[in-house]
């Protein structure tokens, strides 16, 4: 059943979902109630850790003498998660020796980087539903019980998650702080910026790249620069200040001009639902080197930063991308508020690329 709760989202009304790991322990409760009557269960109820309880449809219902299986259908209300419509499935067997077992299967991935919340070869069962589903376990346990967890089709819809960045191979992660999805949030995607980083101090914290898309880490493979590379979307202020908690002193960053002339002129969170500074900032930097202004008026009337920067090439005022790297150096200095941190910037535009 479909949660009928909403929230309010820059002015949209949106639809709150639930995650995996609620999908994950309804699978597994329905599983164990089965389990122990003997009787199909078409709902079950839980209550989420946000403190909204669930009434989910119980599907693909297989029994077993000593087992039950079954899944509940991940529902994402109105936020674009890529596991959105997804089958999560609890097996459930019954044991003889007292013991709780919780494992997976199919489309479940594994923890193949230390740093994690597990150790090497754990299935990727975040603490929250981990501690739900073993609950649940213990609750409907009488002689000892098994749990396999899977998600058929996870392993391909991992490919399009942060899963790969953070250490986790072959599957899905099963997650849910809160058991409910808030469209749109950047907590989630944050989570996973903070824990790739956790896998790259646990190897070093010498040196960091960080950029906030793809094509910066394509650059760095072709450079041949031997750095770990942390991709950070648009929450570049939040990714500085944690990589520096975690004792990193040297950043290098790679960004395309749309974001970094923003970060030049001291926006760290480069969205432009957030600041679209990005005229300003050709014409702040065009007015240090002493342009004229006609020539600032011409920058100011365009749409893009690319329009922009082509147009500063095309009139002989290329050296804007180094003071705007410069800038953006000594603004994150400033950030930090620690002028011993190194910092290297690097900006390219999808016209003339990246130089290391």
């Amino acid at each position: 059943m479909k949660l009928d709760e909403y929230i309010i989202q820059d002015g949209q009304k949106l639809r709150l979902g639930y995650t995996t790991g609620s999908c994950a322990v309804g699978a597994t409760t329905a599983a164990c109630l089965m389990l122990k009557s003997g009787q199909e269960v078409e709902q079950v109820n839980i209550l989420t850790p946000a403190g909204i309880e669930l009434q989910l449809d119980v599907c693909d219902i297989t029994r077993g003498k000593d087992w039950v299986k079954c899944c509940i259908v991940k529902d994402a209300g109105d936020d674009p998660d890529a596991t959105d419509g997804l089958s999560i499935y609890a097996e459930v067997h019954k044991r003889q020796d007292g013991r709780i077992v919780l494992d997976a299967k199919e489309g479940v991935g594994r923890i193949q980087r230390k740093g994690l919340f597990g150790e090497i070869g754990d299935p990727a069962i975040n603490p929250v539903p981990k501690k739900l589903l073993l609950e649940s376990l213990e609750k409907y346990s009488e002689t000892g019980l098994t749990c396999y967890i899977s998600i058929p089709g996870g392993q391909e819809v991992a490919k399009r998650t942060f899963n790969r960045y953070i250490g986790i191979e072959g599957g899905l992660s099963v997650l849910g702080t809160k058991g409910i999805v808030y469209p749109m949030s950047a907590e989630a995607l944050l989570k996973s910026i903070y824990m790739e980083m956790d896998m790259v101090a646990a190897e070093s914290t010498k040196e960091i790249l960080l950029t906030p898309g793809n094509y910066g880490k394509e650059a760095v493979k072709k450079s041949g620069l031997d750095l770990p590379v942390v991709e950070v979307s648009n929450y570049v202020g939040q990714a500085l200040k944690y990589a520096y908690s975690l004792g990193f002193r040297k950043f290098h960053l790679i960004g395309h001009i749309g974001k970094f002339c923003k970060l030049a002129v001291g926006i760290f969170q480069t969205h432009s639902s957030t600041a679209d500074t990005r005229m300003e900032a050709f014409v702040y930097y065009l007015a240090l080197m002493g342009v004229e202004k006609s020539f600032l008026e011409r920058i100011n009337n365009l749409l893009t930063a690319e329009k922009a920067l082509d147009l500063c090439i095309e009139e002989g005022y290329e050296e804007i991308i180094k003071n705007m790297e410069e800038g953006c150096n000594q603004r994150i200095i400033k950030y930090l508020r620690d002028d011993s941190v190194e910092v290297s910037t690097h900006i390219y535009s999808m016209n003339h690329g990246v130089k290391l």
